[in-house]
């Protein structure tokens, strides 16, 4: 079993050839581990880290929405 997905199954996933497309519609479906090869441009992406996110099991990194907190009320005296 190969711990990388072949660019032809990366290609299948994202409906894209360019890479720069491709890292970027897999970021957009969660797969935030995706990165291009320094030398060749091309993406790699773990298998590990896509069956994580396939499953549901690994949500991504920590959400940058704002988090709104409940008021504390203070008891009246």
């Amino acid at each position: 079993m190969n711990d990388i997905l072949p660019a032809d199954e990366i290609q299948r996933m994202t409906g894209y050839k360019r890479p720069a497309d491709q890292l970027r519609e897999l970021r957009r479906q969660g797969f935030w581990r995706a990165r291009r090869a320094k030398v060749t441009g091309e993406v790699i992406l773990e298998r590990p880290h896509y069956d994580a996110v396939a499953s549901g099991a690994d949500s991504g990194q920590p959400s940058h929405k704002p988090q709104v907190r409940p008021p504390q009320l203070r008891a009246v005296t």
